[in-house]
């Protein structure tokens, strides 16, 4: 059964235009089920898919005569004369790609769809061979909504301009189980699908072996993977705080330029994202600490244990990302903070039992910030305070 996820239109409406379509995205979060689903809806037999995993289809673009795979994909009844539809899958399994799609994109009718697990190898070699020839479109693991339809649970998309910072109670009381769940166990496709706790453990502790043993493993050349490992554990316990590269060195033994190595490619993998400060001046925007989050909060739970409330500004920053607005967050030198602020006009607090107290402490720092729009995301019912948005209203 097909699934949709949010970005499949984009992806579907790309398919008219001739540039390549490329999607990235951590490894297991659909991608390859969504470019199957795309060429099953192109109304033309002449399509083809490749999956780079099989060595077959690898050594075929391997080739250093193009001339070869173009009578290999002539023997396979492909009309080369006609617009064909091409999806190869797992891209970065091919070193060679980039420039045999150069050589076929320019000499032949031939639409792409190309997939592949990082964007650490994708956008370095993209930029240089197929400037201006590519769309690059991202998938993470489901947010909220997605959830829900993986679920079959109706529900009403929510965005930020539609938002009612009110609690709602019908609606916390109708899908607070599936909200928990999804803290709880993130948002990969097969785990949010798993019938059982200790399936989706399961499905979660092997997501985060491959990740190590494959992508680290054929994307970098990291000699030490316990402390990669450990780093990343180290990093897990620390989420939603802001990053202190010394200290984190002392803490793992990593050297400070090794660890910076590290980060960029924990980012550029889709492991991790650090999110930047909001400052009326770009260069602070650069200069100062960066929070830390990771991709899935089922990840997040399965390499350390954080806290309640970490794990749920977590969740809260993944259902965040996924909209059109850039994201940040303020800090003052007094330790005051705002978790979030979307597109420089809204400003976001995350509390798990929010009180009037916090919601007065938000406006007296966005009236500072003159940021005119905030709002209070709690995840359980306040006693006596009711001004606020429910995170599973985040959808």
């Amino acid at each position: 059964m097909f699934y949709s996820r949010k970005i499949y239109s984009s992806l579907k409406a790309h398919l008219a235009r001739k540039q390549i379509t490329v999607l990235t995205g951590m490894r297991r979060v659909g991608k390859t089920t969504l470019v199957k689903q795309l060429l099953s809806e192109v109304q033309s037999e002449n399509k083809i898919y490749f999956d780079l995993e099989r060595l077959d289809h690898r050594e075929l673009f391997a080739e250093k005569n193009y001339e070869t795979i173009i009578l290999a994909l002539e023997q396979r009844g492909l009309d080369l004369k006609q617009k064909l539809y091409l999806a190869i899958d797992e891209m970065q399994l091919a070193p060679n790609l980039p420039s045999v799609l150069k050589y076929l994109y320019e000499n032949y009718p031939i639409k792409f769809i190309i997939t592949g697990s990082s964007s650490f190898y994708l956008k370095n070699l993209f930029s240089e061979s197929l400037a201006g020839r590519k769309k690059i479109f991202e998938l993470f693991p489901l947010d909220f909504g997605e959830f829900l339809t993986f679920n079959a649970v109706p529900f009403k998309k929510n965005a930020p301009k539609e938002w009612r910072c009110q609690f709602q109670k019908t609606e916390y009381a109708r899908l607070k189980g599936y909200y928990e769940e999804y803290i709880n166990f993130g948002g990969f496709p097969e785990v949010a699908l798993a019938k059982n706790q200790n399936e989706k453990k399961d499905l979660l502790a092997d997501i985060i072996s491959s990740y190590i043993n494959i992508d680290v493993a054929a994307l970098a050349d990291f000699r030490y993977q316990k402390d990669f490992y450990a780093l990343i554990k180290t990093l897990a316990a620390r989420t939603g705080s802001r990053l202190d590269y010394a200290k984190l060195s002392r803490l793992t033994g990593i050297a400070r330029p090794t660890l910076t190595n590290y980060l960029e490619f924990l980012e550029k993998t889709y492991l991790i994202s650090r999110l930047p400060v909001f400052a009326k001046s770009p260069d602070r925007e650069i200069v100062k600490a960066r929070k830390l989050y990771f991709c899935d909060t089922g990840l997040l739970r399965q390499l350390a244990e954080v806290s309640s409330g970490a794990q749920f500004e977590n969740a809260v920053f993944n259902q965040l990302r996924q909209g059109q607005d850039e994201l940040r967050y303020y800090a003052r030198k007094s330790g005051q903070e705002i978790d979030f602020i979307l597109g420089r006009a809204l400003a976001v607090e995350v509390k798990e039992t929010p009180l009037d107290s916090d919601s007065k402490t938000l406006q007296s720092l966005c009236a500072k910030l003159k940021i005119k729009k905030q709002c209070l995301i709690g995840r359980y019912p306040s006693p006596q305070f009711n001004q606020y948005l429910w995170g599973g209203e985040l959808r």
